[in-house]
């Protein structure tokens, strides 16, 4: 099993940024492809961005390209998604999951951090 805590979400306005984090414990993190999918209201769950073992990223959602970055620390089981520039229609509930090296499948999630950004 592997448990994933996230957390960083909160209230921005538009052109702000902000810093999510996910904590893992259980299993070997390193061993886990890991990536970010948000939820907004009404809609359903997106990939937005995935991070290989390695370290390889693959930026799923184009509307995020160029503004936020994932990156891992595998010393120290925390996955991260730096987010700039944040637009309104970023807002969503934003979720860690664990799987696949390519995170086609996932195997774990986290409960989701809310993320706001008001115009």
């Amino acid at each position: 099993q592997v448990q994933l805590v996230e957390s960083g979400g909160g209230l921005v306005q538009a052109g702000g940024s902000l810093r999510l984090s996910c904590a893992a414990s259980g299993r070997t993190f390193s061993n886990y492809g890991m990536g970010w999918f948000r939820q907004a209201p009404g809609k359903e769950r997106e990939l937005v961005v995935r991070i290989s073992w390695s370290g390889g990223r693959s930026y799923d959602a184009d509307s995020v390209k160029g503004r936020f970055t994932i990156s891992r620390d595998n010393a120290k089981n925390t996955l991260y998604l730096q987010m700039n520039s944040l637009k309104p229609e970023d807002t969503g509930v934003y979720f860690c999951a664990a799987g696949s090296s390519l995170l086609t499948r996932v195997d774990y999630w986290g409960q989701g951090t809310q993320v706001t950004v008001s115009a």
